[in-house]
This record gives C-alpha cells, sequence and structure tokens, in this order.
C-alpha cells in the first residue's frame, strides 16, 4: 500500500466509518433488503463516511498541526491536504450516484444527511447548535434504510428520532476528548459551552435512543429491549471511567465515542431481533 493510500486509508476516521456503515448494513438486512439493496446501502453509507471524514481532516489540518495531532494524516505530513480534499469530492459526488441505485426518494434522504454532516464540519462546528448535524445525519440514516426498501415504506417516526438522539449523544462524546486543545484552536461548539460535565450528562440522550427503540414499536418491551436499556445506562459510566485512567499516562480519551458505537451496536441488534422495524 503506498504511503499516500495509507494516509488517507487513516485520514477517514476509519474506526466510526466502519462502525456507521455496519449499523446500517445490519438495519438493512434487519428490514428485509435483499442482497443487492444491502450492498447499495452500504457503499452509499460508505462513500458518506469517508467524504465527512476526509473533509473533516481537510478542513482542520491547521488546527490539528497547531495543537500537535501526530495520529492525524494531513497535519502530520502524511498525505497532503491537496489529496485529502479531492478524495472528499470525489466521495461526497459518489454517495448520491450510489443511493440513486436504492430510488430518488431514497437518494435525496442520504444526500440531506451527508450535506448535513458536511456542514458540521463547516461552519456550524464552532456554533450552538453544533450538535444539529449530528442529530440530523444520524437521523436520516434509518430513515435512508427504509426509503431504499423495494416497496413504498415510510421510516417509523420512533426509529428516526432514536437514530438522532444517538447522533445527538455521540456529538457530546466525540468532542469530550478534545475539549483543551479545541479552546487553543477557537472551536466552541455545544460541548464546549456546556463543558466536560455537561457533555458528560449528554448520555442521557443514549439511553433515550435505546428507550425509544425499547418502548416505539406497538407491543410490550421484550427482554433483549430491557437488557438493551440496561447496558445503555452502564456502558457509557464505564467508559468514561476507563477513559480517565488512560489519561493520566497521557493518551487521549477514545474510550466515551467507542461506547457510543457500541450502544449503537446494541440498538441494532436489539432492533433486528426484535422483528418489529417496519
Amino acid at each position: 500500500m503506498s504511503p499516500t493510500v495509507l494516509g488517507l486509508v487513516r485520514a477517514s476516521h476509519p474506526e466510526p466509518a466502519a462502525a456507521v456503515t455496519t449499523v446500517a448494513g445490519l438495519l438493512a438486512w434487519g428490514v428485509g433488503h435483499r442482497p443487492a439493496g444491502i450492498l447499495a446501502v452500504v457503499l452509499t453509507v460508505a462513500a458518506s463516511q469517508l467524504a465527512v471524514g476526509w473533509a473533516n481532516d481537510a478542513l482542520d489540518a491547521d488546527r490539528d498541526a497547531t495543537v500537535g495531532r501526530t495520529d492525524k494524516p494531513v497535519a502530520a505530513g502524511a498525505v497532503g491536504r491537496r489529496a485529502t480534499a479531492v478524495a472528499a469530492a470525489v466521495a461526497a459526488l459518489a454517495t448520491p450516484a450510489l443511493a440513486l441505485a436504492t430510488g430518488p426518494t431514497a437518494a435525496l434522504c442520504a444526500t440531506l444527511g451527508l450535506v448535513s454532516a458536511l456542514l458540521y464540519d463547516w461552519p456550524l462546528k464552532s456554533t450552538p447548535v453544533s450538535v444539529l448535524p449530528y442529530a440530523v445525519s444520524f437521523g436520516s440514516l434509518p430513515a435512508f434504510v427504509v426509503l431504499a426498501l423495494p416497496r413504498a415504506v415510510l421510516p417509523p417516526v420512533w426509529l428516526v428520532a432514536a437514530a438522532a438522539c444517538l447522533g445527538a449523544g455521540a456529538h457530546f462524546a466525540n468532542v469530550l476528548p478534545d475539549l483543551a486543545d479545541d479552546a487553543r484552536t477557537g472551536v466552541r461548539g455545544l460541548p464546549h459551552r456546556l463543558g466536560p460535565a455537561g457533555s458528560r450528562a449528554a448520555a442521557a440522550l443514549l439511553l433515550a435512543a435505546t428507550a425509544t427503540l425499547v418502548l416505539g414499536p406497538p407491543g410490550p418491551p421484550s427482554g433483549v429491549g430491557v437488557a438493551a436499556v440496561a447496558a445503555a445506562v452502564v456502558v457509557p459510566p464505564l467508559s468514561w471511567y476507563a477513559g480517565r485512567a488512560a489519561a493520566r499516562p497521557g493518551g487521549r480519551q477514545v474510550a466515551a465515542f467507542r461506547a457510543v458505537m457500541l450502544v449503537a451496536l446494541i440498538d441494532v441488534v436489539l432492533l433486528v431481533t426484535s422483528g418489529r422495524l417496519v
């Protein structure tokens, strides 16, 4: 693998990109997509995730260099800013093109999610409404998956609301490790205005997401649903404790965001096993 390709892979935010794409694929399977539909969903979501990750690193290159983010390939010089920006543009254009294979309405929804996420990268990251793109983009994900079905089905409101809550919680968890660095470079989004304690309190959004998935569908909650709610209660505090322990020797606190991804996977398993999606 060439250094440029390797740098682009690292600049794509591979861990969250893989997690979100996996969640989308599992959800597509759970709502009844055939293999071709699952593939179309996965390719569309993967392209959008690549576009957002590359755009983020290209736009934040100067900020990342200022705070010494050696884990960021563009800031570290492992890949050029221009190459990363071009890759982001190609992936962004590919997203609606791939989504069109599932239908125009679904493609419009996928494009909305992509545009919302790119607006977070610039200019909404440093505003009091920085959480809004996360809520919109995460909420549009299950909506896209459902709208991409061959039959005309509207996404359930509870499913979109749960995903939006999960996205909002992800925003706070994602920013937590970078609050100090962001303060040095002038970023003042909603988590920065609330501070560390307020951002951690946003864990209630993760619980709200799981509770909505349990209580939203018709019928009584299942035993799996109750277990998922318990996991949503326990996982974030444990992750933040582990994050503080990791930070003592100087490591970045990535445990909080990984907890969000774990909760998301738990939620998808809950949805798939419940059999009450659409």
